[in-house]
């Protein structure tokens, strides 16, 4: 069965909001954006992204990536990008999706991923797309999370792990870190335990 593998940024206090430009996601005031550049850790992971794996994206995701990436032509990564398949959860857009390589998911969002998952296939990544995020956590369809630890504290800004969010205990699987601080840490989902019955 394919994996979903989340794919993301952070800080110490677990902001995942606006890493890459100033003005990528201004939400709530947050005044930090771009606080991720500076590092260049994703360039740094190796590997995660090499493979081209299929997307799945959040809707504000899908329309920041469209309204940047195409845009930048004197970058491998646009072309990259623009032949990915993209799978994107939103209940606004409609089909045909403007961006190339891109299909709406219908209907329940877990159920539709659980079903791209036992297609034959590459692993999923998910790239920001918080919200996406909390609802696979929610129904255990996150297998993998390569997380990209700044070393910075925002004291502001959207999280990835809300105070209401989903429970889950996980394992780390590999670690290592960046010339300049940033801690790539993988983890996959704990077996279940007595004392942890519920991952």
């Amino acid at each position: 069965m394919r994996k979903v593998i989340v794919f993301t940024n952070l800080t110490l206090d677990g902001v995942m909001q606006a890493p890459g430009r100033p003005d990528e996601d201004p939400r709530g005031g947050f005044q930090h954006g771009g606080w991720a550049a500076p590092f260049a850790a994703m360039s740094q992971a190796g590997g995660s992204l090499s493979d081209t794996s299929p997307l799945l994206m959040g809707r504000r995701t899908y329309e920041d990536f469209y309204g940047y990436w195409p845009k930048q032509t004197d970058n491998p990564f646009t072309e990259v990008l623009n032949n990915t398949p993209k799978y994107v959860a939103s209940t606004t857009l409609k089909e045909p999706l403007a961006w190339s390589n891109s299909t709406l998911l219908k209907g329940n969002v877990a159920e539709a991923v659980d079903d791209l998952k036992a297609q034959p296939g590459k692993d999923f990544l998910v790239m920001g797309s918080g919200e996406l995020v909390q609802t696979l956590m929610k129904h255990n369809l996150v297998d993998e999370y390569v997380l990209l630890i700044h070393p910075l504290i925002l004291g502001s800004g959207r999280r990835l792990f809300r105070d209401d969010g989903t429970f889950a205990a996980l394992q780390l699987v590999d670690s290592r870190t960046t010339a300049n601080g940033v801690v790539i840490a993988t983890y996959k989902p704990a077996q279940p335990t007595a004392d942890n019955p519920t991952p």
